[in-house]
């Protein structure tokens, strides 16, 4: 680990996440042609051994195109999620549920019973709910529920451990996977890194980078302690927006992206960079935006996550977010070059 020179924030990386849509080698491989430097696994709800095919695909479909696979698993961590359903479950807006229906876990449980919290946000806050009366939910927004999506008290911190047995697992096996790069979530303070890296270290895993996932209110506020202890800094947008109100979002990002540009270390922006083409070939002309103005910000990577994933055009979004940041260097050089 070490402090970042300024020449490594002028080559912006592209990180596309693995999943389904992009399973096969000539996808994979279309992918890597059109920039893409790396490769996202999601093991919030799978394990590392789970996914060796897949990421064998992406290692010789990267190495056939002369690039240096780069992969980074995105652990569980100290997130909330609920149990296992019998059935997705849909909840319907205005009606009232009883806590008891949704499998909580006993931290989140115990909070509804004993602690002033309001509000709950389910599924990284596609639904939200509110406390009525005592062992009562009101829905106030509405969707289908399936098992093991995460849960969140906005407001109130709840503590449980940086890691869990998958996590501590998927860490046994990062080395042998050729993982180059673990995603800490919901990281809290230093405490939570110094576990991780621990744990990496243990597993022979002391050249694997450190992520550190800012993803709410508590991480902002410890963010100049985290910043020393990792790697990169990864301003995750999706859970960071569920902590706040949503128009305060652009603000936060902002002052996190200038206190890492202070400390000279590298930093990531990720979610809903490309949302729309989960389902069209084209983005919009705000997500291109956001993406230029990210690596305006001094973005060191830059990452999409269920558009390579699940969504329909995989390498086309790679496609755009590669150009896009690339007119983004080359306007960032402009500006500098103006300002000698």
């Amino acid at each position: 680990m070490g402090f970042t020179s300024e020449n490594e924030f002028n080559k912006v990386k592209i990180y596309g996440t693995l999943g389904p849509a992009c399973a096969d080698e000539s996808t994979l491989r279309a992918m890597v042609a059109e920039g893409m430097s790396g490769a996202r696994l999601n093991l919030s709800h799978s394990m590392l051994h789970e996914a060796g095919g897949l990421v064998s695909a992406y290692k010789k479909a990267s190495r056939e195109c002369g690039v240096e696979p780069e992969i980074l698993i995105d652990m569980q961590g100290p997130e909330m999620r609920i149990g296992e359903l019998k059935a997705p479950m849909l909840l319907r807006e205005g009606e009232l549920i009883s806590a008891e229906s949704i499998p909580f876990s006993s931290e989140v449980a115990q909070a509804l019973k004993t602690a002033p919290c309001e509000r709950l946000l389910l599924d990284d806050g596609k639904l939200l709910l509110e406390r009525e009366k005592a062992g009562m939910l009101r829905v106030v927004r509405g969707g289908l529920l399936e098992s093991r999506k995460s849960a969140a008290l906005p407001g109130l911190s709840i503590s449980t451990p940086a890691m869990t047995e998958a996590d501590r697992r998927n860490i046994a096996l990062a080395r042998e996977y050729g993982v180059t790069g673990v995603m800490q979530p919901f990281v809290r303070g230093k405490a939570d890194l110094i576990a991780v890296r621990a744990a990496l270290d243990e597993a022979g895993g002391k050249d694997i980078r450190l992520f550190a996932k800012i993803e709410n209110a508590e991480g902002i506020a410890a963010l100049d302690e985290i910043i020393p202890f990792c790697d990169e800094i990864v301003i995750a947008r999706g859970d960071l927006g569920n902590s706040m109100n949503l128009w305060e979002l652009p603000a936060a990002q902002k002052r996190i992206s200038m206190a890492c540009r202070a400390a000279k270390r590298a930093f990531m922006v990720v979610t809903q960079m490309l949302d729309s083409m989960l389902s069209r070939s084209v983005p919009t002309r705000a997500e291109v935006s956001d993406i230029f103005n990210a690596v305006l910000d001094g973005a060191a990577s830059v990452m999409v996550t269920g558009e390579t994933a699940a969504g329909k055009y995989p390498v086309q979004a790679i496609s755009f977010l590669a150009k896009t940041a690339r007119e983004g260097e080359k306007y960032r050089a402009e500006r500098e070059t103006r300002s000698i």
